[in-house]
């Protein structure tokens, strides 16, 4: 089944339910696109990457129709790798949503998670984390009070 993702909506920021799919929206002054990455039930193996489609006022944002909670996921930016003016992009580290409201995985100090190659701080890694790095669940946030 390929996987399509909608525009949806730029707000609410993260990972947002709505009984029929999920909205994502993340803030980015910079980037110049966002991937959306979608992992198995242990949060280990990258099942699918997906790029948000819409950019409104920089936030990056689509809907993925039929996802539901316990979806785990994470975010990759792509934009400029300018170390001299602050511009540290590096499409492959996976990024934990800022916005999460349930992180999923054990965080481990490792190398692979720098953006920059640590002998040669100018330079890329180009080394996936993705393995490593803690990722998010989407949750259910409604709850009734009945």
């Amino acid at each position: 089944m390929k996987l399509l993702l909608l525009p949806g909506k730029p707000w609410p920021m993260g990972a947002t339910w709505d009984g029929k799919g999920v909205n994502f929206a993340i803030f980015s002054a910079h980037a110049k696109a966002m991937a959306l990455c979608l992992f198995d039930e242990a949060g280990t193996t990258e099942l699918s990457r997906l790029m948000l489609p819409t950019h409104t006022c920089d936030v990056w944002h689509g809907y993925l129709p039929g996802a539901s909670p316990g979806l785990i996921y994470g975010l990759r930016a792509d934009g400029l790798w300018r170390p001299d003016r602050g511009h540290l992009f590096n499409p492959h580290k996976l990024l934990l949503d800022p916005y999460a409201r349930e992180v999923v995985g054990h965080f481990e100090w490792r190398d692979e998670h720098f953006g920059a190659d640590r002998q040669h701080p100018l330079h890329m890694d180009i080394r996936d984390n993705a393995a490593l790095a803690l990722k998010a669940r989407v949750v259910h946030d409604r709850f009734d009070w009945d």
